[in-house]
């Protein structure tokens, strides 16, 4: 499988990285963390550590570290707005239960 970014994810993560002037895609992961137990891991990446895997996706990279693989291998990362609020949304097909606040899941 593959963890993938959406058209317009990427577009978002395109515009970001071109006004920071830098940066190959993101990396995902996740941590312990929440009431369910763990929670995504996001931030822009400008370079590919040795133990990543890398996946392709609309022109740029998506870094996960291996432990992370497990978690989350099979997501897409959205990016989405709904009424006044937009952000990172992760379609993980892994996910068993989540809290009710939606900041951390369990598989």
């Amino acid at each position: 499988m593959a963890v993938t970014l959406s058209e317009r994810a990427a577009q978002h993560v395109s515009n970001f990285l071109s006004k920071r002037g830098k940066g190959i895609g993101v990396r995902l992961g996740v941590k312990t963390s929440g009431c369910s137990g763990m929670a995504y891991k996001l931030e822009f990446a400008d370079a590919a550590e040795p133990e990543d895997v890398v996946f392709e996706s609309h022109g740029l990279k998506v870094l996960v570290d291996p432990k992370s693989l497990p978690y989350i291998d099979g997501t897409e990362l959205d990016y989405a707005r709904e009424g006044l609020n937009e952000g990172f949304k992760f379609n993980n097909p892994n996910v068993k239960d989540q809290c009710g606040c939606g900041e951390s899941f369990n598989v």
